[in-house]
């Protein structure tokens, strides 16, 4: 399958660190080769660089790594293709608009009878994965449900999760999702998360040769949350989400999670 790459903080930081591990995955230290994609928000206009090819050997996935973009809101994904070609347009993360701002999608997982089960009227696949399919519903809901005027937050969120449980149903379906300001993260089989916070550590990655001493990179006010499929570094400590639950981040914080409200 997959696997999913997100971060959500309360300062503009770069995800360099993070992201040199996670494209080690596709295509040299893991099976991901099909492709590779990543979005940066700032403020309401947003980033995305997408790649067919394995992003190990992505001559556009090296610029990133070494380009510090920095961002409060970053969703990235490299593929394993079970549905839909290798090309660009199947490439994840996925973006839509929706009530004036940039939707953006990316999803783990393997998803079976989607088209009969999530059918679509108002937003259409550019390309021929499950995943965009599942997104496009997503998006049709929300129209249906809410019409022209974005919701509260909780609300709007709370609501999400009952589609993404729909989807679940499904079959694998680990999904991210964001509007810029805030990261939701539903969990069907396998994923993690960490939030960053002073007094900050060292970590190393699992997949390179690289370690950073976080002391030296933030501020004491600092609050990164990053979350992926498997952990990245081996000298943290590392949450598992729980099969069927979800978290909503914001400016790196967790603001709802499951049915307890934190707002």
């Amino acid at each position: 399958m997959c696997e999913l790459l997100a971060m959500s903080a309360n300062v503009p930081t770069d995800i360099c660190f993070s992201f040199s591990g996670l494209m080690q995955r596709g295509g040299n230290t893991g099976p991901h080769k099909d492709g590779w994609g990543i979005t940066f928000y700032e403020g309401k206009g947003c980033r995305s660089f997408k790649d067919p090819k394995p992003s190990a050997h992505s001559p556009i996935a090296d610029l990133v790594t070494k380009y510090p973009m920095k961002s409060e809101t970053v969703v990235c994904h490299i593929r394993q293709a079970n549905s839909g070609d290798v090309c660009l347009e199947n490439t994840h993360p996925f973006i839509r608009p929706m009530w004036g701002k940039n939707w953006t999608y990316a999803h783990n997982g393997q998803l079976k009878d989607f088209q009969t089960q999530c059918p679509i009227k108002l937003h259409l696949p550019i390309g021929t994965t499950d995943s965009e399919h599942a997104f496009c519903w997503i998006l049709d809901q929300l129209y249906y449900e809410f019409g022209a005027q974005q919701p509260s937050t909780v609300i709007l969120f709370k609501f999400i999760a009952t589609l993404a449980k729909h989807i679940d149903a499904l079959g694998v379906a680990n999904i991210i999702i964001s509007d810029g300001e805030c990261l939701f993260a539903y969990c069907s089989n396998n994923l993690h998360w960490i939030t960053r916070r002073a007094p900050f550590g060292k970590a190393s990655l699992i997949d390179a040769e690289m370690a950073v001493d976080f002391c030296k990179e933030t501020t004491d006010k600092d609050i990164v949350t990053v979350i992926a499929t498997k952990p990245l570094t081996d000298d943290e400590i590392w949450h598992r989400m729980s099969a069927g639950h979800w978290h909503l981040f914001r400016l790196g914080e967790s603001v709802v999670c499951c049915d307890q409200d934190i707002l």
